[in-house]
This record gives structure tokens, sequence and C-alpha cells, in this order.
């Protein structure tokens, strides 16, 4: 059956009827091939029936208040009683076999008979004859919708979960005469249970995950969707509450990479894909759809198999040259926040063992005998740190770097050293870490962006590695802001996207400054120096982009909003253009230092760890972080600010906000910006004096300027009508351009192409082809100056590198060139 969608074709739509039924965990057991870069296995959903959540629009009751009972309630009507104790007592040695209330049986492969791939129409529904109704009210079956793409689906079963041993104990009514009401009972049981028995509720997942079958369902795929059906059950409530989905990934599947690392190696990983994890398993993508999981993947020995997770997993040997690796999440969040990475990778330590970074792991090491409460949130029950006396102190949690080995030495140099105090500034300024461990994977080449957070991952570019320590330290700030901001709080919307980028943007300066431990008037002067640089990204960024695209809250006063059954539409959510577009992380960044400025700083912050403390682990609109902000400020410090008028100025409208316009002026008068102003005028005088042997002692002295000092000093060069060649060679040698990070090569770069300079064509080469990750917009400039030899140059570079390039960046380029 094929769910007819009319949007416009940069939309992304999701699917899932979560307004009718919810998973609430998922159970992966995934095979990955490497030869046929394929994951297959089964994935098993635990349900409950009956989310009704219908508020159209946020209000000041919605606003997350620790004042108030009603704190988010829009994360979850139905409390669903996760446990809340110490993450610790999780054993970090936990694996597949650590569940020991029931063995695992021998794995089944179904034939191939039932496959159906999206997009076909061989399934086990004959579409010709099917119709259903999604709701709870009607004659025709319940249909569950999953979001799904790209995948083969090849068979759906209900699972018997009443054959666990020991089961009965989740049945309060042991004489129920039908036996699918005992099973779902069973079920309803366990993703209900209370706090306190969190590891026996993991244990009960993975049992039941391994139950017999008790019945084939029938199932049909469409281009965005998985769809089940069991004949004779017309309500959620009557559909199974446990389902087993046998199915493949496809090796072109949109949500994995198939690539090879920088020694050469075959490895694959979750990339940020703008259609989310729907390629890798079907699930409910609505960030409503808030669950929690646990899966087993088995890779060949030489792999290593790091995931979003609480534990740091080690693997089982299955049999000769097979390892097993075992993670899971007690934390609810939307599937599209889980990650995986299986590759090669060496964990990468330090040649003398940090003593604060050891005092973090042990301060943490509590028996649940030491759990206390430090404190009621607002969020549905789970293992909260943020309730945890031990998580609430501990500065820097248990941290491990990965990477190919031929990294080893650029890890130990830059990103090793800089782990520790990048998590203590973070907690400094926001407090608890929501989450217990955090694993930093520098991953391939092919990489589409400097940096990606997940769940206990951090995804960073090669290109924070060369060149110093402030990129690295810089991106790596941004990415640990995302524990709070995009993964803790998350965007009940997903177009409101500067939710997460905008705050992350804003914090990586003021983490990167105590990071470093900055005296206060140098912190304010390097973030002054930003803000120049991120005013002139923003202002040439709103001047080559669609104006529809520059708006925050595109959905205005229909944000939020979703079908009668859950489904939704993402708003540009497969715009090519959106994946390179800076506007949300600009216009928001400039939004809360507008904000933080009006207020004070210590306002300002003070407020912004209340608002974590209230609103971890629920969901938001722009709405409610205004409206609990205007509330907890002075009335005198609100001035004319409401909620209604900054939306209207910052969210809602496209172009430059009428505060900004302002910024210039300030950045002008920084003492950093000056000084680059000054060295300008001297680049611009020897640019002009003729080529003559001087005297000695009359060249002109530069002084030694920071990497964002230099990314600025260059784009002013880049606005210089002509640069001759001994300017440039001059320039080279003065700066070591060639040795700097990859935000100041990156302008180098420019002015090389743009000016022709041929003696250095040779850095570009290289920029393409090591830092793919910023390289699309150079590819661009050696085409449109239409010179033979640069033409050539983009033609030879996109040939090396094509294959293993990221597919979005791929077509871009592609583009450009033919």
């Amino acid at each position: 059956m094929d769910i007819k969608l009319e949007l416009p074709q940069d939309d992304l739509p999701l699917m899932a009827n979560t307004s009718h039924i919810l998973v609430k965990h998922y159970v992966l057991d995934l095979d990955v091939d490497f030869k046929s870069q394929i994951i297959e296995g089964t994935l098993v959903l635990f349900f409950q029936p009956g989310n009704r959540y219908r508020k159209k629009s946020s209000s000041t009751e919605e606003t997350c208040r620790s004042e108030s009972n009603e704190a988010c309630k829009f994360r979850m009507p139905e409390p669903c009683h996760v446990p809340v104790t110490n993450t610790r007592t999780f054993s970090s040695k936990m694996r597949y076999n650590d569940f020991a209330i029931c063995g695992k049986g021998e794995k089944k492969t179904p034939g191939k008979d039932g496959n159906h791939d999206n997009g076909g129409q061989a399934s086990g529904i004959s579409s010709s004859k099917y119709c259903c109704d999604t709701g709870i009210h009607g004659s025709e079956d319940f249909l569950l919708v999953l979001d799904c793409c790209d995948l083969s689906v090849l068979k759906v079963e209900e699972v018997d979960v009443a054959a666990v041993p020991g089961i009965e104990k989740f049945t309060r009514s042991p004489k129920l005469s039908v036996v699918s009401e005992l099973r779902n009972q069973i079920v309803h049981e366990l993703v209900t249970l209370p706090a306190d028995r969190w590891r026996e509720q993991l244990d009960y997942y993975a049992c039941c995950s391994q139950a017999p079958g008790c019945g084939e369902l029938l199932f049909d795929t469409d281009s965005w969707s998985l769809q089940i059906r069991k004949t004779g059950a017309q309500t959620a409530t009557d559909f199974p509450h446990a389902i087993r989905i046998w199915y493949r990934t496809k090796p072109q599947g949109r949500s994995v990479t198939w690539t090879s690392d920088q020694s050469g190696r075959p490895c694959v990983y979750t990339m940020g894909s703008p259609i989310n994890n729907r390629a890798l398993f079907p699930c409910q993508e609505p960030p409503v759809a808030m669950s929690t999981w646990q899966a087993t993947v088995r890779a060949a020995a030489s792999f290593v198999v790091l995931m979003s997770g609480e534990n740091s997993a080690k693997p089982t040997q299955l049999r000769e040259g097979s390892l097993s690796w075992h993670y899971y999440v007690t934390m609810p969040m939307p599937a599209s926040t889980f990650t995986i990475a299986v590759g090669s990778w060496t964990e990468m330590k330090p040649e003398t063992c940090s003593s604060n970074d050891l005092a973090a792991e042990i301060s943490f090491s509590t028996s649940e005998a030491d759990f206390r409460y430090a404190g009621i949130c607002g969020h549905v029950e789970y293992p909260c740190r943020f309730q945890n006396t031990s998580a609430t102190t501990q500065e820097i949690i248990p941290h491990r770097v990965f990477a190919p080995v031929c990294l080893k030495g650029a890890c130990q140099q830059t990103l090793l050293q800089l782990l520790s105090p990048c998590l203590s500034a973070a907690h400094s300024v926001l407090g608890t870490h929501p989450f217990p461990r955090l694993d930093v994977l520098i991953v391939p080449a092919n990489f589409p962006s400097l940096g990606m957070a997940s769940p206990h991952i951090v995804f960073l570019s090669q290109s924070t590695l060369t060149g110093g320590s402030h990129l690295c330290g810089i991106r790596l700030c941004h990415e640990i802001a995302h524990a709070w901001f995009g993964l803790a709080i998350g965007a009940r919307d997903w177009t409101e996207e500067w939710l997460s980028e905008g705050f992350a943007t804003h914090l990586e300066d003021v983490f990167w400054a105590k990071a470093q431990k900055l005296a206060p008037h140098e912190a304010q002067e390097q973030q002054e120096l930003r803000a120049c640089l991120r005013w002139r990204r923003l202002q040439d960024e709103l001047q080559n982009s669609p104006e529809e695209m520059q708006v925050l809250r595109p959905n205005k006063e229909k944000t939020g909003h979703m079908s009668d059954s859950g489904s939704s539409v993402i708003k540009h959510g497969l715009n090519p253009e959106k994946v390179f577009m800076q506007v949300h992380y600009l216009k928001g960044y400039f939004l809360l230092r507008f904000l933080a400025g009006r207020l004070g700083d210590n306002t300002y912050f003070s407020f912004l760890r209340k608002f974590v403390h209230t609103c971890h682990g629920q969901l938001i609109l722009s709405q409610d972080f205004l409206q609990m902000l205007l509330e907890n400020i002075p009335e005198e410090k609100r001035l004319d600010l409401s909620v209604e008028s900054i939306s209207r100025d910052w969210l809602e409208s496209s172009g430059l906000p009428q505060p900004l316009q302002t910024e210039l002026q300030a950045g002008a008068e920084c003492r950093l910006v000056r000084q680059v102003d000054a060295e300008v005028a001297k680049w611009n005088q020897l640019n002009r004096r003729p080529r003559k042997r001087k005297r000695r002692g009359t060249e002109e002295v530069f002084e030694k300027l920071l990497p964002d000092q230099l990314v600025l000093l260059l784009e002013h060069l880049l606005e210089q009508k002509t640069l001759n060649p001994r300017t440039l060679q001059s320039l080279e040698r003065t700066y070591h351009l060639p040795q700097q990070d990859a935000e100041v090569r990156h302008r180098w770069c420019e002015l090389i192409v743009k000016h022709k300079y041929t003696k250095a064509y040779k850095h570009v080469e290289k920029f393409l082809q090591e830092d793919q990750a910023m390289g699309i917009y150079l590819y661009g400039e050696l085409m449109v100056h239409e010179d033979a030899r640069q033409q050539r140059l983009a033609r030879t570079c996109f040939e090396l590198t094509k294959e293993l390039m990221d597919r979005c960046s791929a077509q871009v380029v592609a583009e450009m060139l033919f």
C-alpha cells in the first residue's frame, strides 16, 4: 500500500503514526558484512499504545519549569517508568552473554520469498485489496506505520514473550483466556517497570527478543515507510506489543556510508544523513517517539564496533575470527540519535595518564548504595545523572579516543590533550554532564562536516587535527555542547535547528575560553573577534541563499504541528543546499549573544543552568525557551523584550535581524580586529610597492596573529582586486600558511585560486583531497574563473576522490564540474 504524499520535493516526511502507538524499546541483533556491504539481522520493537498528545502551540504552561508539575508534558503523556538509578551500577563489562535469564538460541535466517524492498510491490500484503484504518476506531485492521527507506524487509512476526522462562511474574491476570491479551499485558508491565528494576528490565528485553515467533504479520513498504497489520487487530491496544522484523540494509542505503579509512581499511558509519536512520532500521522518527535501545553487533575480529551506548562495550568472541559487541541506552531519545561506526579503529591513549583523568574516573565509581536523589526532574523516569549527587560533581566524564593507527601522532599531539579541559569547562558553565561517558572517533576523510555529536560518541573530521589546537578545541567544544543542547534537550520540531546549532555555536566560545584558562578580558576579546568573523559569514550567506531558507522557524505558528496520526513533514529536510548552509548556526548564535548582552552574562548563564536542570530529557519549542527566559529575569532587564517580538524579529523573518545592524560597529572596536586592520594596511602597502631591491632594515615587520586573526586577515585580502605573486609568496612565508589549521588554509586556497598563484596549486590539490569537509566551495571557485588549468585541477581532484566522497557532496560537486 503506497501512502500518497503531496509535498515539495525537498521536504522530508516523517510517516510513523506516533499518535496511536509508540515504540518504547528497540533490540537490534545485527551482522556487519563488509564483502557485501550489508548489515542484516533482526529488530524487535516493544510498544505502548495510547499516545494522544495533541497540543497545537506552546504556552507558559507547556514551558519546562521546575515550579510546575506540568513541565514538558508533551514528551510523554502516559509516564513510562524507566529506572532512576546510578548509571555506573551498569557494569562496563556488560555484554550480550551477560543476559543470563535465558540463553540465546540458534539464529534463524528466513528465506528470500518474503523479501520486500522499499518501492517494490512484492510483499506480505496484496496492495490491490489492502485497505486499513490507521486510527483507533473503525471496522478495519489497525495499521502500524514505521519510517523506513532503502531496506529489504524479509519477514515480520509477533513475538511470543509469554514463552520466556520466569516471565509469568509480569502477568497480573494469569487466567486471561486470550493469549494475545496475555502477551500484550506482559509487554505493558515490562515497559512500565518501576525505576529500581532497570537491570531486570534490560535482561528481560534481551530474553523477550530471543523468544520464538508466534505468527507472521502482513506487511508492505513504499518509498518512505513500512506498514504492518495483524488480521483482526482493529486497535493499537489489540495490535501485538512486541514484534520482530527480519531485514537487511542495501549498499546504497542513505543512512550509512561504506568507505575506507585513512589507512585504506574498510569501515562503515552513520554520518548524519538527512533521512536519519530509517535506512539502517525501521523506526519511529518523529522526535516525540522517545525510546531506549540495546544492540548486539557482530563483525570480523579485526573490527571495532562503536555505538551510542552508556557502557564501554568489550567484545565477546563467538567463534574464531568473529566478535560480538553489546551496547545499551536507558535514557529515552529519538531513534534518529542512534549512531554506529564499525572499522579498524585503534584506541589512542596518552603517553602518560593524567591524574585529573584518573581522579574523574575514580570519583564516579560509586556503589548503588551511594546513590542519592538530587531533586525531582520533569522528564519520564530513567537513570538520570541530574539526580545523582556523584554525577553532578563529576567535572570530567570517562572518555576514549579512536582513530586509524596512522593518525596516532596527531591525536596524541592535539586531541588527547584537549578532551579533559574542554569537558571540565563545559561542566563549569552548564553543570551536570547528561551522559556518563564519551567516545571520540576521527572519521574517514569523506566525512562531510567538521564534527557530529550523538549520545556518548562524537565524530570529528581529520581536518581538526592539523595546525595546532585552536580549531580542534573549538570544534570539540561545539560537539560537547550538543550533549546538553541537541541531545539531552531536543527540538520538538526539527525545523527549529537553531535550538541545537545556535546554542552549540554560542557555547563553543565560552567553553573554549575556559578550557584555555583565559583572563576575562582576553576571553571577551577573542569572542568579539569570532563574532566579527561570524557576522561577515552571515552577511555572505544571506546574500547567496534563498529567502525561505533563511528563516529559523519556517512553520511559524504551525511549528510542532502534526497530523492526527502523528506523522509530520520536515520543511526543506531534503534540500541539498541546506547541508552546506550555516544560517541556523549563525542567526541562532547572534540571537543568544544578543540576549546575553541585554541581560548580562551572569544573569544569562545563571538562567541557562536552571533551564538545563529543568528541561533535560525533554523536547522544546523556541517559545518554551523564550518564555522561561523572560519569566526568570528581573523586569528591569526585560525592557521591550517579549516572546512575540523576538519571534518576529529573529525567528520568523529572513535577512539580517535589525539588532545585528550594529554588530559591525561593535566588531570594529575590538582590539584584535583593529590589529588585523593594521596588518591588512601593511600588506596592501607592500603589494603596491614596485619590485626593487630594498635596503637592509627597511622590510615591513608583521605582527604575530592568532588563528582567527589570520582568517580575518586573509578574508580582507580576498577583497583586494589583485595581489601580485611576490605578495602571496611573502604571505605564505610570513605566516607559514600551509602548516596552519584548516580554516586558515581554506582562505589561503581561496587566495591562490583567485589570483592564479600557480606555484601553490599543490596546496589546493592537497586541501581538496584531505579536507573534504570544507572543500566543496573551492570546487566552485576553481570552475567560476573559467581558467583551463584550474578547471583541470578541479576535475582531476574529483576523479581521485569521488568514489569515496560523501554522496551528497559528490552530487553537488559533479553539478559544478559537468
